[in-house]
């Protein structure tokens, strides 16, 4: 009976629908248009509970992995509360043995002779809490060695087979006990930190006993003579710069606006383009190039180059697992990025998103944290930073260099330009680079030292007033030394002082140093102006001038992006396939906490595939070619102007990720792949509205293919404008592209070159497989015209096949290229 009553459901369902989307009289299509509005409300549907499903799904998973390390944090905190307590027992336990064999040895002494038995039996228990203590001392190294272990302290005293060891860290695999393998390390780093401070016995045989002091490779850059000159135009950035940044030590580059503070730290990273380079910089020792340690030298830049629709653990992550040596093990990993993220002082935002200048995130001081820690958790040995204490307030700055000094007790380099440090920051740093303009130095050495320097030279820097500010006022010229002197000459002092070889262009200042009259203060007035005489040029030669130095300047980021190191840094970077999936991951994550805006493009594609399929009836005479042209228009159009944010808005993520080593191939092969999915659901949105309302004689199928050849086509192209072109100029091509070759290709007189130009372009391959799979429909009497209409347009029956190749071709080289010019131009 139920069986019964379904088919006549069944049967009644499908009678209306036909009935709804039989032919009305004198038509030829038949009317398709209630399939239309079924399917505006079930994709409507769908993508309404996408776009709510795929946040919540998101931060659910969140929520349980915040849970899994609160819980691990819980365990590790209470672990080593244990093990404090039975450190505290195993002292009272070495107390009381003490006592008691020194009351045993009293006791022994007064009753030498009569009580031998009586002693023989107390030493055989001494020697029994002997045991016991030895068992005890066990047990708490046991728990020392391993913090996090399962087994606790369930053990009998005198016990010999005592439980072993829960598996370490580098042997766990599961979330939680990795988790736990990373707090338990942590507070046992924290213990060991509390014991050296405190200078305890215990502190300082735990620091003698460790073995598990992490090392990196080190890193030396000496540099001597070091000139950069803009080619073409015979302008000094760098001039005669020499000194030494040691290993463990955290060096500042200070100096006034001019003095090529950055152009510096790109000459330390050989990435200065558009310069001639003289001098010679040796790293460790040996003249090669700091490129073969790319791998294990970090660079923080300036702008806060952080993936906003990210967390901020979900940066870290992404970096520590590409950048950090593909032979670490997991936890390992996990215990980088918690020693990071505590260091920078960023637990309470580690689960929420960077953020946008369209959604707001973190603050400004945790950006920048969150900057600089994308490079620490990638293990440097030598990282250089451009100003990573700008925007921040004096608190956060003495936290990130607190850090990074924290950093520089493992072996760490670093290097960093800063502006305005307070007195107590600056007294934090090793060593001091002070640059004046031109390039030049004016002092080289210990930070202790820079005061008693100055002041040998005359120098002395006020109360209340930082040294580098006073000093840099000097070198502004905005306060003139009591001792007449130039800020010229300071450079030459420093020569003198250490016994550089000085410019020829600068002898003359050597010579008022060496006289000291008091006329040189005018006589460095007219050397100004003796050098600051410049060659005069016409119009034409500073045009040439610019046009030649431009032309150097990609000549050199063309050679640099091709330039291939040795490779000496002695880590191996995890494989590309392995880094393709990492990315795949991380791209999918951003695509779906931007499922409103692709929801946005769906939505559109499918208004725009209702608008035409209504408004372009098909013509029996043109095949539909009216409604095929809107449509190659309006598809090609929105798909390109959404493939352009694959590669427009990650230029700065991706010049700063390949510079370090990521695989550049994975890089695009993720974006390609995920976007793989636009290119299969954009043609079926599209049709579900323009099919059912225009009701084309050709199958669904047909006009799926050709439009999914179509999409993936356009989306090649789109890379190529995204990659090369500026964001603006590459909207304008992707709106002018289309639109231009579709009328061009559909014009119906066409001679000399617009005739073969129509001929190669994507619109007209298209348009052909469109007509052709519709005029395979056609039968009757159109059979007997329906030749000479498609010639008529230059169409063929037999060129579908061909027409579909055409697109996909175009698609695979448009990639190529996309590829190529992403590793030539779009790297730093």
């Amino acid at each position: 009976m139920f069986c019964y009553e379904f088919h006549n459901i069944y049967f009644f369902f499908f009678a209306a629908c036909f009935k709804l989307t039989s032919c009305p009289p004198n038509t030829a299509n038949q009317n398709l248009h209630a399939y239309g509005i079924i399917l505006i409300v079930i994709l409507t549907t769908s993508l309404l509970i996408i776009v709510n499903c795929s946040d919540q799904a998101l931060s659910t998973r969140e929520r349980r992995a915040a849970k899994r390390r609160e819980d691990a944090a819980k365990h590790a905190r209470e672990t080593a509360q244990a093990r404090h307590r039975w450190k505290a027992a195993q002292d009272l336990s070495k107390i009381r043995q003490i006592g008691l064999q020194e009351q045993i040895s009293r006791t022994f002494s007064r009753k030498k002779s009569s009580k031998q038995g009586g002693a023989m039996e107390s030493m055989d228990k001494s020697q029994t809490s002997n045991d016991g203590s030895k068992d005890l001392t066990n047990m708490v190294r046991s728990i020392d060695d391993d913090p996090h272990g399962h087994d606790g302290f369930h053990m009998k005293i005198g016990d010999k087979n005592i439980k072993k060891h829960a598996p370490k860290g580098k042997q766990l695999h599961t979330h939680s006990q990795i988790f736990k393998y990373a707090y338990g390390q942590l507070e046992k780093e924290k213990a060991m930190e509390e014991d050296h401070s405190n200078m305890t016995f215990s502190g300082v045989i735990s620091m003698a006993t460790d073995t598990d002091v992490r090392s990196r490779p080190v890193i030396e850059v000496a540099f001597k003579d070091l000139t950069l000159t803009l080619k073409g135009k015979k302008k000094h950035l760098l001039r005669c710069v020499t000194g030494k940044l040691m290993p463990g030590r955290v060096s500042a580059v200070m100096g006034p606006s001019g003095a090529g503070k950055t152009t510096f730290l790109s000459a330390l990273l050989g990435k200065a383009t558009g310069c001639t380079r003289t001098g010679s910089i040796l790293i460790n020792g040996k003249n090669e190039s700091i490129l073969c340690y790319k791998k294990i030298v970090g660079f923080v830049p300036q702008d806060d180059t952080v993936h906003g629709n990210l967390t901020v653990e979900e940066n870290l992550r992404f970096n520590a697992r590409c950048r950090l040596s593909a032979d670490m093990p997991k936890a390992d990993k996990v215990l980088v990025i918690e020693r990071v993220i505590e260091s920078l002082g960023l637990q309470a935002v580690r689960d929420s998103l960077v953020g946008t200048v369209e959604k707001r995130g973190i603050s400004g001081g945790q950006r920048k944290r969150v900057n600089v820690g994308i490079e620490m958790v990638m293990e440097p040995s030598l990282l250089i930073l451009d100003e990573p204490t700008t925007g921040l307030d004096s608190s956060s700055s003495q936290l990130l260099l607190k850090a990074l000094r924290r950093e520089a007790l493992e072996g760490v380099n670093i290097c960093m330009v800063i502006h305005q440090p307070s007195y107590a920051m600056f007294k934090m740093f090793d060593d001091f680079i002070l640059l004046a303009k031109g390039g030049l130095t004016v002092y080289h050495g210990p930070t202790k030292k820079v005061e008693e320097y100055f002041s040998g030279i005359g120098i002395v820097v006020p109360d209340r007033v930082t040294p580098p500010d006073h000093y840099i006022d000097i070198l502004e010229g905005i306060i003139k030394p009591s001792n007449n002197m130039t800020h010229e000459e300071l450079p030459v002092r420093w020569m003198l002082h250490n016994g550089y070889p000085v410019p020829p262009d600068m002898l003359e200042l050597c010579d008022q140093i060496a006289k000291g009259s008091s006329e040189k203060t005018q006589m460095g007035d007219d050397t100004d102006d003796h050098h600051g005489v410049v060659e005069e040029h016409s119009f034409a030669g500073e045009l040439w001038q610019d046009v030649r130095c431009h032309v150097e300047l990609h000549k050199d980021q063309v050679h640099l992006n091709f330039l291939q190191s040795k490779d000496l840094s002695n880590r191996r970077n995890p494989s590309i396939l392995r880094q393709y999936r990492y990315y795949l991951g991380r791209v999918t994550k951003q695509r779906l906490r931007e499922a409103r805006l692709q929801a946005a493009d769906l939505l559109i594609l499918l208004l725009a595939g209702a608008c035409l399929g209504t408004l372009a009836k098909v013509d029996d005479e043109t095949f539909g070619s009216t409604g095929y042209t809107y449509t190659v228009i309006a598809v090609s159009l929105l798909c390109m102007i959404s493939a352009l944010r694959s590669f427009s808005l990650d230029k700065l993520h991706y010049m700063r990720e390949s510079a370090s080593g990521i695989s550049s191939l994975a890089y695009f092969l993720s974006k390609d792949t995920l976007d793989l999915f636009n290119t299969i659901l954009k043609p079926l949105v599209y049709l579900s509205m323009f099919y059912f309302f225009n009701s084309p004689r050709s199958t669904f199928e047909d006009n799926y293919v050709v439009l999914l050849c179509l999409v993936y086509c356009v989306t090649g192209l789109a890379y190529i404008f995204a990659i090369y072109l500026e964001p603006s100029s590459a909207q304008l091509c992707s709106v002018l592209v289309p639109v231009v070759l579709t009328l061009v290709a559909t014009q119906e007189e066409q001679t000399g070159l617009v005739k073969y130009l129509g001929r190669l372009c994507f619109p007209k391959w298209a348009m052909e497989a469109f007509i052709i799979a519709n005029a395979e429909r056609y039968s009757g009497v159109w059979l007997l015209t329906r030749c000479a209409s498609l010639r008529q347009s230059n169409y063929a029956l037999s060129h579908w096949s061909l027409s579909l190749s055409l697109l996909i071709l175009t698609g695979v080289i448009s990639r190529f290229v996309a590829y190529f010019l992403l590793i030539t131009f779009q790297k730093k």
